[in-house]
């Protein structure tokens, strides 16, 4: 039975903030359910809460206005191909082997989603992705980390965020598929944290009777769920002080690249950025900018539409640097960022949604019209507050094809073509003529695949492709493992 001491202090403290409305149906829950509810409640940081509630959704922090005039394009460090200098990618890349080698280095992946834009009920990463191996977006990225372990000596570490909804299934995935060939001791799951969700005049909604309406607190909650999970404590521990940060949604990422590892430590950088070029102006991709002289990302929804779509006299896109959440983490600084006390802590933001919710009367209503409040943190907000930033240019063909949608862009259709191109263009490179094309109707339907636990990049692929003394034939249906 739930002591009625605890039970009281805990309306206090809700009726002290102007929520005790959130203790409504208590009298009327089991005492499992009760007990249940009390524990919820207790976790919330109510005075974290107060202070989003007063800032963002009472307005009594008015925030300050941005000088769109005073935005500038981020500089970025070109690839070679592109105008940049060929030896310091040189230098860069044999410097990003040497940390690999060290042990410094480990791959995070952000994979609180479920597959439910995609028709598919499930963690996101246990989506399949590849057109022939049928592997799912974990095992892509398992096989990468195990062939850069296997190509550096050295047993790099997996960090895993999940969420409350997907937790427990990501975990079953691992177990009943050996961990993808990757030793147990190598992965690290956590959960993402929640945080609750209010209506228009702040006021915590309920899900139900006994449960309050949590929702994930933001792709920048990841850094803070790094250290209460004791992720970046296991991190010093072991010697890690570089994280390669991705999405779950992304088989086409690079996930432990040495030359952007090498510019990201030869820059002392606290945070380093990958930026894609824009496929066109108004790609709906957030926007590498400069801003009072600080590096930060522009969503594409609140960027003007007339600044997305200015060119230069080369005819080039002028704010171009799309920002497709590749980063680099120095560990010392997500402990400084993502510790809730510190100064330099990520904001909340808001976002404004039609949150089904029990009402004043215990009934449930669906809304019709935006009703609520979730706060959310971003990850590129850590940009403005560290130290020598680096953004460095990434081929779009070689790390960037996501899997949203059903069908369209960025589907899984269109992720196989581009796996299947990257495949082409990798023979290529290693100097096989292939008399294919994925875009004439003759070869529609041709494809072959590259495991990337063979090889983890396209240099890495033509020296693998070299040493094998029986090449197999490239035809329909050929894997090259």
């Amino acid at each position: 039975m739930v002591a009625s001491k605890t039970v009281n202090e805990t309306k206090e403290k809700l009726s002290d903030l102007g929520q005790e409305h959130v203790f409504n149906f208590y009298s009327k829950l089991s005492e499992a359910e009760q007990k249940t509810f009390l524990e919820q409640v207790q976790s919330i940081d109510l005075n974290e809460l107060k202070t989003q509630v007063d800032r963002l959704v009472l307005g009594n922090e008015k925030e300050a206005d941005f000088n769109w005039d005073a935005l500038k394009p981020a500089d970025y460090i070109s690839l070679p191909e592109n105008g940049g200098d060929s030896a310091l990618w040189e230098k860069a890349k044999s410097l990003g082997e040497s940390v690999i080698k060290e042990g410094r280095v480990a791959a995070f992946t952000v994979a609180g989603g479920q597959g439910t834009r995609l028709g598919y009920d499930g963690p996101k990463g246990t989506f399949v992705v590849t057109p022939l191996s049928q592997k799912s977006l974990f095992e892509v990225f398992a096989n990468k980390i195990t062939r850069a372990s296997e190509r550096y000596g050295v047993a790099i570490p997996w960090f895993i965020m999940t969420s409350a909804i997907n937790h427990k299934t990501t975990i079953e995935a691992f177990e009943a598929n050996n961990y993808f060939g990757m030793p147990k001791e190598s992965l690290f799951f956590f959960s993402q944290a929640l945080f609750p969700a209010v209506d228009l005049n702040g006021k915590i909604l309920l899900e139900e009777k006994g449960k309050v309406v949590m929702t994930p607190n933001g792709h920048g909650g990841s850094l803070r769920a790094l250290v209460d999970s004791g992720a970046t404590e296991k991190m010093r521990k072991e010697g890690i002080d570089v994280l390669s940060y991705f999405q779950v949604d992304n088989p086409l990422v690079s996930c432990i690249d040495p030359a952007f590892i090498g510019f990201h430590v030869l820059n002392q950088s606290e945070l380093s950025s990958k930026m894609i070029p824009k496929a066109y102006p108004l790609e709906k991709v957030g926007i590498f900018c400069q801003y009072e002289g600080n590096n930060l990302v522009v969503e594409y929804s609140d960027m003007p539409k007339a600044m997305q779509e200015l060119l230069d006299e080369n005819g080039e896109i002028v704010f171009r640097s799309g920002s497709v959440a590749i980063h680099l983490f120095d560990r010392d600084f997500i402990e400084r960022v993502g510790s809730a006390s510190s100064a330099d802590k990520l904001p909340y933001h808001k976002a404004v949604k039609k949150i089904p919710f029990i009402n004043g009367s215990g009934e449930y209503e669906s809304p019709k019209e935006l009703n609520g409040v979730k706060f959310e943190m971003f990850v590129f907000d850590a940009l403005s507050k560290a130290n020598n930033t680096v953004i460095i240019e990434g081929l779009r063909n070689d790390n960037f094809s996501p899997v949203k949608n059903a069908d369209g862009i960025d589907s899984p259709k269109s992720c196989q073509k581009d796996q299947l191109n990257q495949a082409i263009r990798w023979l290529n490179a290693a100097g096989v003529e292939l008399d294919i094309s994925p875009e004439g109707n003759k070869t529609k339907d041709f494809s072959f695949e590259i495991n990337y636990r063979f090889a983890m990049d396209e240099e890495d692929f033509i020296n693998q492709w070299n040493n094998l003394k029986n090449k197999p034939t490239i035809e329909l249906g050929t894997i090259i493992e």
